[in-house]
């Protein structure tokens, strides 16, 4: 410790005390401390409480007096202190006072420290030449490793311009079709999804546009067949249906097609109105933890989940008949039926209920409905829908379609609601199996049983009715031989017409279908695609009955079909009515015809030939109006050549063949008789 004297101060030292006087000290200190503080300012700025700032001031406000006590001091041992005693900033910072730092409570450490810095200040000023070096060196050593690192850098660079340009080189637009060696490793191979999904979107880009994409000397054939290689081999397709479906689509909306059948078409609720209002089921079922939203603006009954958190078919709601599942497309047949209250209605394939129970909340459970069902094993699901849904106006039958004219009637009902049995074609997403299930049999053994539906649903129906009149006809088909193809048969074999369907929305169906041409009215037809409105692949046609009348050969000839169960094709069929029509004309109606034929027909319907004079002219005209010849313009005179074609089949009525069983047994007796003869003269023979 040290001890302080009037005259002097005396400080332990490494060896001895040292002796300092105070003078001296003072004044050592007035010169040692500007530098303590800027180096504490430096260096340690942060580390300084406000306490130490405020006693760093209070010293330097001593200062000029320290000043003049130093300027008076010469004495020789205050330069020797001056050289040896060093303060410590560290010191510094841990004393409270000028005092502290010259007697602290530890002054040998505070010393030690003193002279480590002296030390390392001799050390620094000693190699300052070394360092210099040192610093030489390592400038040179990090320009080097500056210069490598910016080399690899530029090399990294390089080698990834180069490897964009040989992506570049290898996506051109000229899109390379695979070789035959190509397509012959790939099939020993397994599918590489990825590159035939590439080479997919590929192909359809080059037929997007094709003159300026295609390979040189590359025709579309190979394009296209080259994407129906691919689809079959990534979606899973037969050759049949997506040949038949290139046929139908643009390349780009038939990938599109295909895509939304492989997503699932959205969850739909239809609201019972004869029990609930929409509003209030969503209410219910929102509470419940059901996330949905009403349907669309064409329809006020339907309901979209999005997601659920029970069962949707399995609620209160469900079992108390407040809703039904069905799909979206299943409201538009009954929507374009539109049916009155108080009407006859037949639904001729109602399973399992969907379109029978909107038909009965339509018409508020009045008047009557038909629902008839063919197999007898779906008959329980309709009946357990029409009870659970409340409807009491509905008899179910079971019977075949083709016959429900003779059980029900001819000419009995207001309106026939035809869902026909169809391939399934818009319901993929539904039953994937349709895929390699369908073949061109199948669709032509369909459409042959469609025709054979319509025609019995228009008989049915009386054209007279005074609200109805009216056959809707729907599939879940987006075939052509399924749709279009039915309703121009139809067109032809009866008496109909086609009307709007009163939806807003829909393609319109196909007036030609590559070499086929229909009836210019099948654009009021409805088309309903998954990739275009979301919805199941659907069919909507609505036929107006104009008359009562009819062609008996047609409806003659399907009634043989039923009763022999073999199938008639449209062209057989028409042969028949040709046949008849020839068979029924009347002799004089021929006289007429050939006469017509040998002396030629002038404009406008008149006679114009040199041998025949004005008289013959006028007892022609007189013929024709007495024998009634049907002509173009006899409608205009009160008949139709309907109504001709009846009255003269009336008047000649065909012959009609015996029954089957009179046949078998005319047969029958005919063979027993050659038979019981040639016994008896085997019999004379053995006499003899």
């Amino acid at each position: 410790m040290g001890s302080e004297n009037e005259n002097s101060i005396t400080i332990p030292g490494p060896n001895r005390p040292i002796a300092i006087p105070s003078s001296a000290a003072k004044a050592l200190y007035t010169l040692m401390a500007p530098s303590v503080v800027t180096k504490r300012k430096g260096a340690k700025a942060q580390k300084a409480s406000p306490k130490k700032k405020q006693k760093k001031e209070s010293f330097t406000a001593k200062t000029p007096k320290q000043a003049d006590l130093y300027d008076h001091s010469d004495s020789p041992d205050e330069q020797e202190v001056e050289e040896h005693v060093v303060f410590d900033e560290d010191d510094e910072e841990g004393s409270g006072s000028g005092s502290d730092i010259l007697f602290g409570d530890d002054p040998l450490a505070g010393d030690d420290d003193s002279l480590q810095a002296s030390d390392d200040e001799e050390k620094s000023s000693g190699s300052n030449s070394g360092s210099d070096l040192d610093s030489d060196s390592d400038d040179s050593d990090i320009e080097a490793k500056s210069r490598a690192i910016d080399e690899e850098r530029a090399r990294e660079e390089e080698e990834a311009g180069a490897e964009m340009q040989l992506n570049i080189k290898e996506e051109s637009d000229e899109f390379r079709l695979p070789t035959k060696e190509e397509l012959e490793e790939e099939a020993h191979r397994p599918p590489d999804l990825p590159n035939l999904q590439r080479r997919i979107k590929e192909v359809v880009r080059v037929l997007s546009n094709f003159k300026a994409l295609r390979q040189d000397g590359a025709p579309r054939k190979d394009y296209v067949e080259q994407l129906k290689r691919d689809i079959i081999s990534y979606y899973g397709y037969n050759n049949f249906l997506i040949g038949a479906l290139v046929e139908m689509f643009p390349v780009v909306e038939l990938v599109e097609l295909i895509e939304a059948f492989e997503k699932p078409r959205p969850i739909c609720l239809r609201t019972n109105t004869l029990k609930t209002r929409r509003r209030d089921l969503a209410d219910v079922l929102i509470n419940r933890g059901v996330n949905l939203d009403p349907l669309s603006k064409w329809s006020k009954v339907g309901l979209v989940v999005y997601e659920s958190q029970v069962p949707v078919g399995a609620t209160p709601e469900y079992m108390a008949g407040y809703y039904m599942l069905q799909s979206a497309s299943s409201f538009l047949p009954v929507m374009a039926l539109a049916p009155q209250e108080k009407e006859r209605i037949v639904d001729m394939a109602a399973a399992p209920g969907g379109k029978t129970t909107y038909i009965a909340a339509l018409m508020k459970n009045s008047g009557i409905i038909f629902a008839n069902e063919m197999k007898e094993p779906r008959l329980k699901s309709l009946t357990a829908n029409l009870h659970r849904m409340g409807v009491t106006n509905t008899v179910v039958s079971n019977y075949d379609g083709k016959e429900l004219p003779k059980v029900l009637g001819v000419n009995a009902v207001d309106r026939v609601l035809l869902d026909a049995p169809c391939s399934g074609t818009g319901v993929i997403s539904k039953d994937e199996s349709v895929k390699t299930s369908k073949s061109s049999d199948e669709i032509h053994k369909c459409a042959h049983l469609q025709k054979q539906l319509i025609l019995a649903a228009i008989d049915m129906v009386d054209a007279n009715s005074k609200s109805g009149g009216y056959i809707v006809y729907s599939t879940c088909s987006i075939m052509v031989a399924e749709n279009e193809a039915v309703i121009d048969y139809a067109l032809k074999k009866r008496n109909v017409k086609l009307v709007p369907c009163g939806l807003d929305f829909g393609c319109p169906g196909f007036v030609r279908f590559r070499e086929q041409r229909f009836h210019p009215s099948l654009e009021k037809t409805r088309r309903f695609y998954p990739h275009v409105h979301n919805m199941d692949g659907f069919f909507v046609a609505k036929l107006k009955k104009m008359s009562n009348l009819k062609p008996t050969t047609a409806h003659s000839e399907l009634d043989e079909t039923v009763e022999r169960g073999h199938s008639m094709t449209e062209d057989s069929i028409e042969e028949n009515d040709e046949k008849d029509d020839q068979e029924h004309l009347t002799e004089d109606d021929t006289k007429i015809k050939n006469k017509v034929l040998k002396e030629g027909v002038a404009e406008n319907g008149k006679l114009k030939s040199p041998g025949i004079t004005d008289q013959k002219k006028e007892s022609s005209g007189k013929r024709r109006k007495e024998k009634n010849f049907p002509s173009f313009f006899s409608h205009l005179k009160g008949k139709t050549p309907l109504e001709q074609k009846q009255e003269n089949k009336a008047k000649f009525p065909k012959l009609k063949f015996p029954p089957r069983e009179e046949i078998a047994k005319a047969r029958e007796e005919k063979r027993r008789a050659v038979r019981e003869k040639k016994s008896a003269s085997n019999n004379v023979g053995k006499g003899e």
